[in-house]
């Protein structure tokens, strides 16, 4: 009878999986420490960059520090030769979840990859088959023409998802235009299909800092970044240039300066200029979360730990 008890106890206090969202910059991380260790629990990261243990400086991971005091999934989870996605990344947390709620009620996930949060928060989405001639003719665009012909394709086709892609990611662009010539329909329209997961309830909590100091705190991370060897990093690197996870902020900067296609100065200036444009999207894609929980520089923990427990 006691266990019964316990065990309907257990099913009314709901699975919560908090998750902390915004710009890059904005403090995730150290909130999400926070929050971890105050309620006692686990970290999964939905940070597609912090998954390969070769980017490091680059990438702004947790400290290792914070890594011995919170335990972190999915950081350094994979090497820049594996191939990952985002229904791999789905089924790998989903199984995770499971796990954790088995021994907590409540799991922090927190980072800036939109697609892999909403593969968590709202399901994987399914898209339709991508016709065998229109994936051909995209690849082809794409090695005669380069990624400005296809952006532009895709500005007007799906002008919505062209306004908060990263219009170096070739991989994400080529994917987002095979579905809308094979449907006639745009690539976004298929994203707002959301079904909730059923073993949990979402708690969503927005950085929402001003962006005047955003950008100082870029600035500042950028120069912190190069000051601690990010060019070092990135020569060693340089060999796997082609490797999809190795178009990212910061890399592909330095990659285009061993070319000789930027001088030093403004490889740094163009990092800077990149990663504000890269947080201007996340904030544009985090404007649906109508349901969050806004968060400024000026926060109280007692009025987080309110809104999640409510």
């Amino acid at each position: 009878m006691l266990n019964s008890a316990i065990a309907a106890e257990k099913f009314l206090m709901k699975n919560k999986l908090v998750y902390i969202g915004g710009p890059t910059c904005s403090g995730k991380t150290n909130l999400s420490i926070l929050l971890a260790n105050t309620l006692g629990t686990e970290i999964i990261s939905c940070d597609s960059r912090q998954f390969y243990r070769e980017l490091s400086i680059g990438t702004a991971k947790p400290s290792k520090s914070d890594l011995k005091t919170v335990k972190h999934h999915f950081i350094d989870h994979l090497s820049i030769h594996d191939e990952f996605s985002v229904g791999t990344y789905s089924r790998e947390t989903n199984e995770i979840l499971k796990s954790l709620f088995n021994k907590i009620n409540i799991v922090i996930m927190v980072g800036g990859s939109g697609l892999y949060a909403d593969s968590i928060l709202y399901g994987i989405d399914r898209f339709p088959k991508v016709k065998t001639d229109i994936k051909k003719q995209i690849i082809s665009l794409f090695k005669n023409e380069g990624i400005k012909r296809l952006n532009s394709m895709l500005e007007k086709y799906d002008p919505e998802y062209y306004n908060i892609v990263d219009k170096n990611n070739s991989r994400r662009i080529i994917r987002a235009l095979e579905i809308c010539l094979s449907t006639g329909k745009p690539f976004t329209s298929f994203l707002k299909k959301k079904r909730k997961n059923s073993f949990f309830e979402s708690k969503i909590l927005l950085m929402n800092p001003e962006r005047k100091e955003l950008y100082k705190k870029i600035n500042t991370r950028v120069n912190k970044m190069i000051s601690i060897g990010l060019e070092k990093e990135a020569k060693k690197l340089y060999k796997y240039k082609n490797l999809h996870s190795l178009q990212t902020l910061g890399y592909r900067e330095f990659f285009n300066y061993f070319e000789g296609k930027y001088d030093y100065k403004n490889t740094i200036d163009k990092i800077k200029t990149n990663t504000r444009r890269y947080a201007k999207r996340q904030t544009t894609w985090n404007k649906k979360y109508r349901e969050a929980f806004l968060i400024n520089e000026n926060y109280k923990l007692d009025e987080i730990i309110n809104f999640i427990n409510k």
